[in-house]
């Protein structure tokens, strides 16, 4: 076979193998930095073949981005965490939970850094402690905080994105920053941690993230919003099937370092530091079954007693839809 010939065979059977996109099915879905196990299917290309749709990846660095892009309808699912979560269903934005991507532990933490002074909670009186506001890390400070019995005005609370605080550790005009990866990876290379969330969960401030979806859009394509459960669910199963396998020098680890930017090497310990909920557990009462609801209200609680929300509602249950993870857990 002649050169030629075979690159027109290569070629035609890439067009056979690829996916094919109706032109009305498009969507635009918003991820953030996270180590999670899903962005192994978002590298591969999962969803897109499991749907036949066209998918936007749109990176967003905090929550609250997320959240306005929704609201705004320029996103119709994202990633988001419990804390922005319960401050948009507070505002009542037409949104659902459909999956916890998360139950957070040390993947988020408090670091603090090298020479600051800061050797216990109580000398983070009067340094500069960078976080994204009404992020899931966020609520986890003021938490920490509320626990040590210091008063925030006592503290140089700043509102910095992921990145910015990477920048800001940088150039040393930070203290310590509360924050996740690759943000917080950086950090961690000239400074130590003085707590994270798996800790803060332990004084009864769980948080989590959690993938949301416009409920328009929900109630338009749920084939596709069952088809992107269905494989974020089959990645989450992946990893705890095999997640020992998922080392530094692994094909997943280098697939979720590309879409993150977290050190490959920094991926195995950030993986174990969340939950992933298989799709049973998450259509369980626990979770999307309604035992969230009370997480997000106890959030929303937090958030007003913060002044960052105005209210808190009877009911943060019709913000959640087990429907699709049942479903796809019957499969």
């Amino acid at each position: 076979m002649s050169a030629r010939i075979l690159q027109n065979v290569l070629a035609l059977a890439a067009v056979l193998s690829a996916p094919a996109f109706a032109a009305d099915k498009e969507v635009n879905i918003a991820f953030q930095t996270v180590v999670e196990p899903s962005k192994v299917a978002q590298a591969d290309g999962e969803y897109e073949k499991a749907s036949g749709w066209k998918i936007n990846w749109k990176k967003f660095s905090s929550g609250g981005d997320v959240i306005t892009a929704v609201a705004s309808g320029d996103i119709q699912i994202g990633y988001v965490g419990s804390s922005p979560l319960a401050a948009a269903a507070t505002r009542g934005l037409p949104i659902e939970t459909i999956l916890v991507a998360a139950e957070i532990g040390g993947a988020e933490a408090l670091v603090v850094r090298n020479g600051s002074g800061i050797l216990k909670p109580q000398d983070l009186a009067g340094k500069k402690i960078a976080v994204p506001f009404v992020s899931t890390t966020h609520y986890s400070l003021l938490a920490a905080l509320k626990h040590w019995q210091i008063d925030p005005k006592s503290v140089r609370i700043l509102n910095l994105r992921p990145t910015e605080i990477a920048a800001a550790w940088q150039r040393g005009d930070i203290d310590a920053a509360y924050v996740w990866d690759p943000a917080l990876g950086k950090a961690k290379e000239s400074g130590k941690v003085l707590t994270d969330s798996a800790e803060v969960a332990k004084w009864g401030a769980p948080t989590f993230d959690a993938w949301i979806v416009r409920k328009d859009f929900a109630a338009a394509h749920p084939d596709f919003v069952s088809s992107f459960v269905r494989v974020t669910g089959k990645a989450y199963a992946a990893y705890r099937q095999d997640g020992a396998g998922w080392t530094a020098d692994s094909l997943q680890a280098g697939k979720i370092a590309r879409l993150t930017g977290a050190a490959k090497a920094d991926i195995p310990g950030l993986l174990a530091g969340s939950a992933f909920p298989t799709l049973a557990e998450q259509a369980a009462p626990r979770l999307l079954g309604g035992g969230l609801a009370k997480t997000i209200a106890d959030t929303a609680q937090f958030l007003k007693e913060q002044k960052k929300a105005d209210k808190v509602l009877a009911s943060y249950e019709p913000f959640l839809n087990a429907r699709f993870a049942r479903q796809a857990a019957a499969e």
